[in-house]
């Protein structure tokens, strides 16, 4: 179980390393303790937070034919984002929340892009995990 967590914080934290590298107007910590640091936090809220979102929202998903995870998963981004700013991490997304403390379009559609990239990223390492044996 704790492998396992700890496996995920690892898959987190290249994914977002990965999303800061492709999404424009993203900015992620350089210093590689933030980074881990960061990797942690989004790790947590993935393993913690979403999964209880999810079951939440369960009857909005069958609704929506799954659409409504995408709006899940952009909100934990953005709880990250609030979270690591709280911390002083040094994550921002389009200039949130560090210049502006009011969320625009442009923080949504780059919390948007950093959600989709690192669902492709995670899925893509989480088939390698499965397809190798013994990791």
């Amino acid at each position: 179980m704790l492998l396992d967590l700890l496996l995920r914080v690892v898959i987190n934290g290249i994914a977002l390393v990965v999303a800061v590298q492709f999404v424009p107007d993203v900015r992620a910590p350089s210093d590689i303790l933030k980074l881990g640091l960061l990797a942690i936090v989004f790790g947590l809220i993935n393993a913690y937070l979403r999964p209880i979102v999810k079951a939440l929202s369960l009857p909005l998903t069958i609704v929506t034919f799954g659409l409504v995870g995408l709006v899940i998963n952009v909100a934990m981004v953005i709880v990250a984002a609030a979270i690591s700013d709280n911390l002083r991490l040094g994550f921002a997304l389009g200039g949130w929340p560090l210049s502006d403390p009011s969320i625009g379009i442009d923080t949504l559609i780059a919390a948007f892009l950093v959600s989709l990239v690192i669902s492709i990223v995670a899925a893509v390492m989480a088939l390698v995990r499965r397809l190798t044996p013994g990791i």
